[in-house]
């Protein structure tokens, strides 16, 4: 059903989620051979593990510096590189993890909530916060390289890219410029970014980034994106519904291999009708 009310809406592809459960699985399958839908991509972790009670993209994280931890990500991402071939998908959507440090992010969020973006205490926060990351960062760098190491076997198997996606907190992994690096180190077509819309308008936002030069110092190795408007710090808007220029963006989405749209759980099918409207009409992109 929940493929269907997509079609409804003109898609002819989807990407399958961290939330989607085992028990969807065989109709999932069934429409694929039937040619009904095809999958566009898969975001890990997918499915969802048996035993955990619900679905998210940092059960476990690649970065890990905790050995089980990393190695669990690794195993648990194979599985997700198996299913995408199982399902014909070419891309794997993750989440590396995050540095172990504390959350100064949701502070400076929770002062934009509340209007002190210009506020004297934003700004030492965001000192603060850089200045820990940068002193604890190194050894999360080690660690993904492992988990690459130990992936890319598995990659080329399937012939499957691994998509690393930006996210919108600066404790997050790997930063842009850590992602650069790690784009130089592995020049190989099974590892590659993915460019979430609205978690690069919220860095930028949160004065981490400029969200449009780092897409372009990123694009020759990006696979796809997540599009979503963003609102201050409120996200997985439609297109259209909130601050981003879609415009400047129009060379980078027309480059990619994979768009996809995510708005948030509840949107209302008619306002994801006009967002696609919007952004066929702004990207100028084939039905």
């Amino acid at each position: 059903q929940m493929i269907r009310e997509i079609k409804k809406l003109g898609f002819k592809s989807v990407e399958l989620g961290y939330g989607l459960t085992l028990d969807l699985v065989p109709e999932i399958i069934h429409m694929i051979e039937k040619n009904e839908i095809i999958i566009a991509s898969v975001h890990n972790f997918c499915p969802v593990p048996v035993w955990a009670p619900f679905g998210h993209p940092e059960l476990f994280e690649l970065s890990s510096t905790m050995t089980r931890n990393r190695e669990s990500a690794v195993s648990y991402t194979k599985a997700t590189i198996e299913f995408a071939a199982r399902v014909g998908a070419k891309v794997v959507v993750t989440h590396a993890g995050r540095v172990a440090m504390d959350n100064f992010t949701a502070d400076l969020v929770e002062m934009c909530h509340e209007g002190n973006r210009f506020d004297p205490r934003f700004d030492k926060i965001k000192t603060k916060m850089m200045e820990q990351r940068q002193k604890k960062a190194g050894k999360h760098v080690t660690a993904f390289s492992r988990s690459i190491d130990d992936l890319l076997p598995e990659l080329k198997k399937y012939g499957i890219t691994l998509a690393i996606e930006n996210l919108p907190s600066w404790e997050s992994f790997p930063s842009e410029h850590e992602l650069e690096m790690i784009m130089v180190q592995y020049n190989t077509p099974e590892i590659m970014y993915w460019h979430d819309m609205g978690h690069g308008q919220i860095r930028e936002y949160l004065g981490f980034i400029s969200h449009e030069r780092w897409l372009s110092r990123l694009s020759k190795k990006l696979a796809g994106m997540h599009v979503h408007d963003v609102d201050g710090v409120r996200d997985h808007l439609v297109p259209s519904h909130g601050k981003i220029n879609f415009n400047n963006f129009k060379e980078y989405a027309r480059s990619c291999n994979v768009i996809v749209l995510e708005p948030a759980p509840g949107t209302p099918a008619e306002h994801l009708a006009e967002g696609v409207k919007f952004i066929r009409e702004t990207w100028d992109l084939p039905e």
